[in-house]
């Protein structure tokens, strides 16, 4: 089968064999597969993972074997394994967290050197994972349940009581994300900033209420300016040794993953916030602990979601409860992901790239 391959740290376009259903395993057609920006970085980052394996997240990364990547996915069921239920009809569309088990150890679809992910023509999956993708529900959408779950599980992991104010700092697919899953939640005003015209305006879509430029204005100044100005803000306590309104508790979600930037955030945030730690850097990083001490910051690290959140994702998608289709901004063949991969690096050019291996 034709698949797109990191190899030698780069993607390339071979045929390698198609997959074959282990014990409770599903063979399935990929129908369509978004390029996830730790992918990019993965492909960046392979050497320094494979040499800090207690960093890659379980992942056994090897520069010197091939990996198809791929975790963003819808699929068509084509043929079970053995020791399977056959639950749903052959051609039903599918999607599924990204993981399988294998001699008791949970493998990830994606980031494995022996289980190909969706930037190839089949793939794998567990059967008790198979999540049926609703009549009515296009492909594309479909596609974006696991980065959306990201989202839905950054802002269930912040722990909203709903007297909080909120920024979101990078608005890019993650931010976007954390954006979309907070106005789901009803949360208002979200902060958004980030540096791209073209991410800002896609965070307003996304239900951002105030958008920030940072080379033009501090975040932080204007993120203080949203939580005096906001209903929170008026049921903040008075400060008795200077009789002005506290400030409502900041969340202020990290949704970049460059070193520096959650320093930077602690610079600039008030005393008692707390950072949801969303961008995943697999870079060395540095912060001054002096920082978070004297303010009492409270910093709390996620990943992914539950296979409940990601299946309340999915649902969300398909009653139009998030709105996935401001993100899709191209597709392509197995031939164009390399050629994706570059063009993901601008952020005026793209939000979400689908990889849709059986068209060219």
């Amino acid at each position: 089968m034709r698949a797109a391959v990191m190899r030698n740290g780069a993607i390339v376009v071979d045929d390698v064999p198609a997959p074959v259903p282990q014990s409770g395993e599903v063979l399935v057609k990929t129908l369509a597969c978004g390029i996830c920006g730790s992918d990019l970085h993965v492909l960046q980052h392979a050497g320094a993972l494979a040499r800090n394996p207690e960093v890659a997240l379980g992942t056994a990364v090897d520069p010197r074997r091939d990996m198809v990547m791929g975790h963003e996915f819808c699929a068509e069921v084509l043929d079970y394994g053995p020791g399977t239920g056959q639950r749903f009809p052959v051609g039903t569309r599918v999607c599924s967290v990204p993981n399988i088990v294998r001699q008791q150890q949970i493998v990830g679809i994606g980031y494995s050197h022996d289980v190909p992910g969706g930037y190839a023509e089949q793939m794998v999956l567990m059967e008790p994972s198979l999540l049926p993708v609703a009549n009515g529900l296009s492909t594309d959408r479909a596609a974006l349940t696991e980065p959306m779950a990201v989202g839905v599980h950054a802002v269930e992991m912040a722990r909203l009581s709903g007297d909080e104010v909120t920024l979101v700092v990078g608005c890019g697919p993650v931010g976007l994300a954390v954006i979309s899953a907070l106005k789901l939640k009803g949360v208002h005003p979200i902060v958004a900033a980030d540096f791209s015209p073209e991410r800002r305006r896609l965070a307003e879509v996304m239900g951002a209420d105030i958008v920030i430029d940072p080379a033009a204005r501090s975040p932080y100044s204007s993120w203080e300016d949203a939580a005096r100005a906001s209903e929170q803000g008026a049921w903040a306590p008075v400060n008795p040794l200077t009789g002005e309104q506290r400030l409502p508790p900041g969340v202020f979600f990290e949704c970049v993953g460059v070193p520096g930037v959650i320093d930077q955030m602690m610079v600039g945030a008030q005393p008692g916030c707390r950072f949801v730690i969303v961008g995943v850097c697999m870079e060395q990083d540095h912060i001054r602990p002096l920082l978070a001490i004297g303010k009492e910051l409270n910093l709390q690290f996620v990943l992914a979601y539950t296979a409940d959140e990601f299946a309340r994702t999915l649902q969300h998608i398909a009653e139009g409860e998030i709105d996935v289709d401001p993100l899709i901004t191209g597709r392509v063949g197995v031939s164009g992901v390399a050629r994706a991969f570059t063009d993901l690096k601008s952020p005026e050019a793209h939000a979400k790239i689908l990889v849709e291996p059986w068209h060219e």
